[in-house]
């Protein structure tokens, strides 16, 4: 594997509406072109930030002007759009899943808080395009009950092989609760693509509270079987393991666990044709890298001969005393958070941002196999 090209999504504006990108993804449309979705404001944290699209027709040489087609009022309170991730149901059906924060319940407050590891009430919203992303539904809430506290979206909307299509859901704390947090990974299903959705199904979670998963990729191969890739966090031990991959061979119902020999942040799974799949991740805490392999099939080693850098930061982590101090300094990452995705040729492509605290911008590569 190797990258045969590469460039940039979205150049930072410093001292702008627009200095700061993040939390990229990438959609191929019916047809081959590429939709680029990503959060955009004047930092990482910004209350008014917008979540902008950008489609490109030629493989990611050149890119649209920015398009900001979702509204960040919801059920009349003021909020802000943490990530949207668009979902290919049919050819002239789109379907966008976002992550909507409520802002006016704790003003000024930041998402997480850092004495208690609770963080601000939010809500999983879907919308619906049936022009090529040009215009789009008013949002509605996916319902989840109140067990489940703040839901955290961590995946697009997923099409298993029996059909349904399946939502990835982190729990929560609410902001001021200070008991102890038992996270778990749950999925919500839905018979109608997208209209109703069950209630949720626990997919991973450590009753002790020991270990975390965090960011959970899915990822469906052609035969059906599913894969779903966690970052995976020691919550005593205030730190990093590696990578968790979970198998699912009866479209969700029941998992598998083996661990990859690499960590930390795994991106959304590229998964070609072939069953091939492509698998990038961020490395803040030993090289301060984003890197990718390629494994044979979604259950298969992924060699390490296949490995590329994508992307090398300068400078040394910061390593963080608790779990509480280790979410706020999410906020000052500067580069990760890359999301593959397989290209319409054959190839894979990996959009990521990169940048420093005052300057990120959304940048792509395209990978051969």
């Amino acid at each position: 594997m190797r990258i045969t090209a590469q460039g940039v999504v979205h150049t930072a504006e410093p001292g702008s509406a627009r200095a700061v990108a993040c939390f990229p993804s990438l959609t191929v449309l019916p047809g081959g072109d590429l939709l680029a979705v990503y959060r955009a404001g004047l930092s990482k944290a910004a209350s008014d930030s917008v979540i902008e699209i950008r489609r490109s027709a030629d493989c990611g040489r050149t890119w649209t002007e920015p398009e900001s087609p979702f509204q960040t009022v919801f059920g009349g309170v003021g909020g802000a759009l943490q990530v949207v991730y668009v979902t290919v149901l049919a050819p002239d059906h789109l379907l966008a899943c976002g992550l909507w924060v409520d802002l006016e319940a704790h003003p000024g407050k930041p998402l997480f808080n850092e004495a208690t590891e609770g963080c601000l009430p939010m809500k999983i919203l879907l919308a619906d395009s049936r022009d090529r992303a040009r215009t789009w539904s008013p949002w509605r809430e996916l319902p989840v009950p109140a067990g489940v506290g703040p839901p955290s979206l961590t995946s697009p909307v997923a099409r298993l092989g029996d059909g349904r299509l399946a939502v990835s859901i982190e729990t929560n704390k609410n902001y001021d609760d200070a008991s102890p947090w038992l996270q778990r990974v749950v999925h919500c299903y839905s018979y109608d693509d997208g209209r109703t959705w069950t209630p949720p199904h626990t997919v991973t979670a450590d009753p002790s509270g020991r270990i975390f998963h965090w960011d959970q990729r899915l990822g469906v191969s052609p035969d059906g079987v599913v894969g779903a890739f966690s970052w995976t966090y020691d919550k005593p031990a205030n730190r990093y393991l590696p990578i968790r991959r979970h198998l699912s061979h009866d479209h969700g119902a029941t998992w598998i666990t083996d661990v990859l020999p690499f960590a930390d942040q795994p991106s959304h799974p590229a998964v070609l044709p072939s069953g091939r799949i492509v698998l990038a991740w961020v490395d803040r805490y030993q090289s301060r890298s984003i890197r990718a392999r390629m494994a044979a099939s979604i259950a298969a080693p992924f060699d390490p001969e296949t490995e590329v850098v994508l992307y090398e930061a300068p400078g040394c982590a910061n390593r963080t005393a608790d779990t509480g101090e280790l979410l706020a300094d999410m906020s000052t990452w500067s580069f990760g958070l890359p999301y593959a995705e397989a290209l319409p040729d054959g190839d894979a492509m990996v959009v990521y941002y990169a940048g420093a605290p005052d300057r990120m911008e959304i940048r792509w590569a395209r990978l051969s196999l």
